[in-house]
């Protein structure tokens, strides 16, 4: 399945970057893809003795472009035979320079090795947030040491089966699609996960005449709609690939009662899962809320690759140009 035309690979130059662009050239050749690789060095402040945006400030920076430029090079040495890359050098904060180049270029999947700050343990750092917050396309977060293929993928969906949106449905079938692909091109295991609740039925003593059964009837009939939720998107994977392939694929599906800020960070770490795809868009409309709260704790709590999918139509709130 051919999901991606033109892919941005964000150097990163604290991090060893072998084996990421290793797979960054595979997903490349296997989608026929163009791959562009970008730097992006901090804008040089004025020092003792040199004004700044001065002559001398514009020679450092050229000289600075011209080093990360030879350094990217040496980088892709060994697969230029095969694949034709863009080179891009920017200077300004790093997080926003590289939306403004998926925005300019229309790039459909930017790849970055997570920064993996060494004093806290979360894997994802700064820079890694803000693109999830506000990258309008999907970004793959790579853990370092990447594996050069995945045994076990985890795609995790979200839908509140009362209310079916088409922008949800549309965003799970995203999920779905690039879960699925990468699944198949690794011959890897395929995990779908929702995570539900019934926070109602703890209320049925104040009305029922028989609290526990009416409880147990709630919980019953608010799984039964989840499931039939879940059934409609693994009908989804099966239309959008072979029917072989889905053979092949035969999701594990897991269906979990409680808190997803709980159960799928509880789940990746069970199944020792390689990457998680999911969704980084509250389900709320309120302007700004651009990473829903479960999400982000989701984020929070992985030691594990991610590839985060926004919605169709999501609109970044880093504009075109500063």
């Amino acid at each position: 399945m051919k999901l991606f035309n033109n892919l941005l690979y964000v150097f990163e130059q604290s991090i060893a970057q072998d084996t990421a662009i290793a797979r960054a050239v595979s997903l490349a050749q296997n989608n026929q893809a163009r791959l562009t690789i970008i730097d992006v060095i901090p804008e040089q402040t004025a020092k003792i003795g040199i004004p700044p945006g001065g002559p001398a400030s514009a020679d450092l920076t050229a000289a600075m472009i011209a080093q990360r430029r030879q350094m990217l090079k040496s980088l892709i040495a060994p697969y230029t035979k095969h694949l034709d890359f863009g080179i891009e050098i920017l200077v300004g904060i790093k997080f926003l320079e590289v939306i403004r180049a998926v925005l300019r270029n229309d790039y459909d999947l930017v790849i970055k090795l997570a920064e993996n700050p060494d004093w806290v343990e979360r894997l994802f750092g700064s820079d890694d947030m803000h693109l999830l917050r506000k990258c309008p396309c999907p970004i793959w977060l790579m853990k370092p040491k990447e594996k050069p293929n995945y045994e076990r993928i985890v795609a995790a969906v979200d839908f509140d089966p009362y209310e079916i949106e088409s922008d949800e449905q549309a965003l799970n079938q995203l999920i779905l699609g690039m879960a699925s692909s990468l699944a198949l091109s690794d011959f890897a295991q395929l995990h779908l996960v929702h995570v539900w609740d019934a926070p109602e039925a703890g209320f049925v003593s104040l009305w029922a005449d028989n609290p526990k059964a009416a409880e147990m009837s709630m919980v019953e009939a608010t799984h039964a709609q989840h499931k039939a939720g879940m059934d409609t998107l693994i009908r989804m994977i099966s239309e959008q690939i072979s029917a072989e392939a889905y053979k092949y694929l035969t999701p594990r599906v897991h269906l979990l009662m409680g808190s997803a800020q709980k159960a799928i960070p509880a789940l990746v770490k069970e199944l020792k899962a390689d990457l998680v795809v999911m969704g980084t868009v509250a389900r709320t409309g309120i302007p700004g809320f651009i990473i829903g709260n479960t999400a982000e704790a989701i984020l929070d709590q992985l030691q594990c690759s991610v590839l985060a999918v926004k919605p169709p139509g999501f609109v970044s709130p880093v504009p075109r140009e500063p």
